[in-house]
């Protein structure tokens, strides 16, 4: 098949995928997918992972890595409407973004209620920002006398641990910890260093969101039953060959390290559909798609392996589609 037909049956295959996801969801809630590649290097395609809860007028922020205050105004979402920030984790592609945030919401005067949820470190991170925000905030406009605001205006961090339950208005939030780190059970490094997946279960439906994860027992009960999955996904040959394109003087030590991480730490497309099969999800988007180069062909095998292992209808997301 060439190239072009190849891109045909991709632009198909994801149109009627994209309407059996849609055909999941509810007109009171919508996820929106502001970016969808996987860091660290950065895409001229995707942005880093962030995702808008949107319920009604009310916005929640699941993840905000480097580009999400771009794409919340290239998705028409106004800054003022988003009420919390939900952290899976602390690695920089996934907060990133944290900061143009915070900076914007003091630039523009919103003090509202912002309430920051994430793992521990998450405290350190954002008192860390708002401090990095106040040699601007002091001098303000550069106009003497002026009076002066407060850099974390508004702002509450809330650190959550395995299990936790929280409510953000109608939705019921639950964490969970999942297997993006490997630290020995009970240790300190486990306690410090805690990766979530999430579940929101909503009047209309329930969105499951499972951050960076390896395969888990715990994501998967998490996931039963869920109206939708989030599922994130890499293709580990195409990421190393492209870590190595990229910093051809890596440490040989350094990149086996990287791709033991990445082997362990991440879903690759047929333990997404195990995961998706096991759960009996009703439907899939996949995001945090990390497959450097992949072609329309190599999308459709992607989607291939993940119905090996379950039956329903899966996309793999672009930025700024909504669900």
């Amino acid at each position: 098949m060439s190239a072009l037909l190849f891109a045909v049956a991709l632009l198909l295959s994801a149109a009627s995928a994209s309407a059996q996801v849609a055909a999941y969801g509810g007109s009171a809630s919508q996820w929106v997918t502001l970016g969808t590649r996987g860091g660290p290097i950065a895409d001229a395609e995707r942005a880093q992972p962030a995702n808008a809860l949107r319920i009604g007028n009310v916005t929640y922020l699941v993840d905000v890595g480097d580009g999400a205050v771009e794409q919340l105004a290239k998705a028409g979402i106004p800054l003022t409407s988003v009420k919390a920030v939900i952290l899976s984790h602390l690695h920089f592609d996934h907060t990133a973004g944290l900061f143009a945030v915070l900076g914007l919401r003091w630039q523009t005067n919103v003090d509202a209620p912002l309430t920051i949820y994430g793992p521990p470190g998450t405290r350190t991170l954002v008192n860390s920002l708002i401090a990095a925000m106040e040699p601007t905030t002091r001098s303000g406009y550069g106009m003497p006398g002026a009076p002066a605001r407060p850099a974390g205006a508004g702002i509450t961090v809330v650190e959550i641990v395995d299990g936790t339950r929280f409510d953000l208005g109608t939705v019921k939030v639950r964490a969970v910890k999942n297997s993006h780190y490997s630290f020995a059970a009970g240790s300190a490094d486990d306690r410090a260093y805690v990766s979530f997946a999430f579940r929101f279960d909503m009047p209309d439906r329930t969105i499951v969101y499972t951050g960076d994860t390896g395969p888990s027992r715990a994501v998967e009960k998490l996931a039963s039953g869920a109206d939708l999955l989030v599922s994130e996904m890499i293709d580990v040959d195409r990421t190393m060959a492209d870590v190595r394109r990229t910093m051809p003087n890596a440490d040989a030590r350094a990149a086996a390290s990287v791709e033991a991480h990445l082997r362990a730490h991440h879903l690759a497309p047929e333990d997404v559909g195990r995961l998706a099969g096991a759960a009996h999800v009703k439907a899939v988007v996949v995001t945090h798609f990390v497959a450097p180069r992949a072609d329309a062909g190599t999308q459709l095998g992607f989607l291939a392996q993940i119905r090996g292992n379950y039956a329903g209808p899966v996309v793999i997301a672009r930025d700024l589609e909504s669900f």
